[in-house]
């Protein structure tokens, strides 16, 4: 890991004050800037998600699916929390926390929006960050990518479709149209350039140059986002801080959850890692893009997306100090050891 991504957490934070500073100076640029879009797609927000997923993307090989039954408990783990517990405990927290229990310090005419946020939020497993938290770990480097292969390839056909649902059950009207582009935008389009690049270049060298114009653009987006944001977010950190709840529980409660069912199950700690912080973690560039299609820049739906982004990176890193610190506690599971013995006898 470079210098540069070792201190991505002080560069975030210096990006988010920058775009909060920008958009309370000079809010009609940011105005302008928003209102460059095609079909509610805001073309210099999906230029710049474009260029922080794509040279991810290209580590990608779907051809790593073969590798699937290798580690399929971590898989299996990793699976249900991701597409079976996540989406819906975000729900539950977004309706109990925002619609409930804050619901008297929160605008009235935003609170549907902002737990449709937290549900876009959290239906979709992160795609790029992944890599560096599994680094972090020393995380099996096969599973990591076998299973975001696998993710991304039920991504495109399961996000929609559950975010379909829960804001249905939110009582929110679904503009399908909408949600449909934003998944064919910031999933299809991305997977497909990249693996049109895997076949036409060499991707270690054009993944280490793309490398820093990944992390540009992911900057780049949270000045941007955040200037788009910047008058609500000093109008409103109450809102910001009550919107953080449900999504650091969130965070802690499918990690753990993960971390436990592996340690349970006898996987390696080298999988289990990885597998938390899969399960834990949000696709907030496609949370952001996805919001902000469907609801607008100024919606709460936007601005609680943008929360995810504000606490994502340092929450994360927490994760990553627990499951560390906590290697050799797991390593004594009875599972953990019997599984173990029966790989070294093979």
């Amino acid at each position: 890991m470079s210098t540069f991504e070792r201190y991505l957490t002080l560069w975030v934070f210096l990006c988010i004050v920058v775009g909060v500073a920008l958009g309370h100076v000079m809010p009609a640029v940011f105005q302008a800037i928003g209102t460059a879009e095609v079909a509610k797609v805001n073309l210099p927000v999906a230029v710049l998600i474009w260029l922080m997923i794509i040279p991810m993307l290209l580590k990608v090989d779907f051809a790593s699916l073969r590798h699937v039954g290798r580690h399929w408990r971590g898989i299996s783990v990793t699976l249900f929390i991701n597409w079976a517990v996540k989406p819906f405990s975000m729900a539950l927290l977004g309706w109990l926390f925002v619609g409930y229990l804050f619901r008297s310090w929160l605008p009235a005419d935003q609170i549907d929006s902002y737990i449709a946020g937290l549900i876009i939020l959290a239906a979709a497993p992160c795609t790029a960050m992944v890599f560096v938290w599994s680094n972090l770990t020393k995380g099996e480097p096969h599973f990591t990518l076998s299973q975001v292969a696998l993710n991304d390839t039920i991504m495109v056909v399961a996000f929609a479709p559950i975010v379909g649902l829960l804001l249905g059950l939110s009582a929110i009207t679904v503009p399908w149209a909408t949600l449909v582009l934003s998944v064919l935008l910031y999933i299809v389009l991305p997977v497909v350039v990249a693996q049109i690049l895997r076949r036409l270049v060499d991707v270690e060298r054009l993944g280490a140059r793309l490398q820093p114009v990944s992390l540009v653009a992911l900057l780049a987006t949270l000045v941007l986002l955040f200037g788009f944001q910047g008058e609500q977010i000093i109008a409103q950190p109450m809102v910001i801080a009550l919107l953080a709840v449900p999504i650091r529980i969130q965070v802690y409660f499918n990690s753990g959850l993960a971390y436990l069912l592996n340690r349970a199950t006898g996987e390696e700690h080298c999988v289990a890692g990885p597998s938390a912080l899969i399960g834990a973690s949000n696709f907030f560039e496609l949370a952001v893009a996805a919001a902000i299609s469907l609801f607008g820049f100024h919606s709460g739906a936007a601005l609680a997306t943008v929360v995810g982004v504000l606490i994502e990176v340092p929450v994360m890193l927490s994760v990553v100090w627990i499951v560390n610190r906590s290697k050799g506690w797991y390593e004594r599971g009875a599972a953990v050891q019997s599984s173990a013995a029966t790989i070294k006898r093979v």
